[in-house]
């Protein structure tokens, strides 16, 4: 898997997976709140499925 998320994009992901993840474990937005591992884990790793099939690339790396 090549990097397909910029900096920016990944700490955004990052947060967005985890205020989600937050809230569902509170219980304050129920179990759709899971979700917010998604977006967590595609930060971390810094790539996106869905990218190449839409054919984004937000990495300033070229390899």
């Amino acid at each position: 898997m090549k990097c397909n998320s910029g900096g920016i994009d990944r700490v955004l992901r990052v947060i967005v997976g985890l205020v989600l993840v937050g809230l569902a474990a509170t219980g304050t937005v129920g179990m759709w709140g899971w979700i917010g591992v998604v977006p967590l884990l595609t930060g971390a790793i810094g790539f996106c499925p869905l990218y190449p099939l839409l054919g984004i690339n937000t990495c300033s790396i070229k390899k």
